[in-house]
């Protein structure tokens, strides 16, 4: 299947009143990282925008260390999602606790990018705009198009670049897995 780059939605959507923002339910886990994957791949575009922006600013100040930082950040992620497919221990603590999987890969890197230098640009360049996306991931509440459109991807019948980080991260699989039980019921 040919991947999508989702559409850019409206910064008045992407961004309006607070009236379309809440607190997540931090008791109940389950919900709440419904709520950022779905709120990640429906604005994925509009993360984009903005991450490259503050990637941009840091970059054109320290050039260098933005590439060295970016690659080793990259690296470190391929890294983790190799070992979690091959040790099933791992597998299963990345699929529980995903924003522990991805804390652990930031430190790996900032460990990384702290020995061979500029930790600032981690900071302001990489941590940023990953904190920028999940706080407004995990604070917008979803509509029905966005609902809609999540559907669709983890139905398999649009694939986007988030959607394949997202897989790799095993964040996408619940959803399938519910769809197919759904589906099985109903021809019972």
């Amino acid at each position: 299947m040919e991947v999508q780059l989702a559409p850019v939605r409206a910064w008045d959507d992407f961004f309006p009143g607070s009236d379309r923002f809440a607190r997540p339910d931090f008791k109940d886990i389950s919900k709440w990282n419904n709520r950022v994957v779905s709120n990640l791949l429906y604005y994925q575009t509009n993360y984009l925008i903005v991450a490259a922006a503050v990637v941009s600013i840091v970059g054109f100040l320290s050039p260098l260390n933005m590439l060295i930082g970016g690659t080793v950040v990259v690296l470190v992620f391929m890294g983790f999602v190799w070992v979690s497919h091959n040790k099933d221990i791992l597998r299963r603590m990345k699929k529980q606790h995903p924003t522990t999987f991805i804390v652990v890969i930031m430190i790996s890197s900032y460990s990384l990018i702290y020995y061979l230098g500029d930790v600032m640009v981690f900071m302001f360049g990489i941590t940023l705009p990953l904190l920028l996306m999940f706080v407004h991931a995990s604070l917008r509440l979803r509509n029905i198009k966005n609902k809609l459109e999540n559907k669709m991807e983890g139905i398999g019948l649009k694939k986007t670049p988030m959607g394949i980080i997202l897989d790799a991260l095993e964040q996408q699989e619940d959803s399938i897995n519910k769809l197919a039980d759904y589906i099985s019921k109903v021809k019972e």
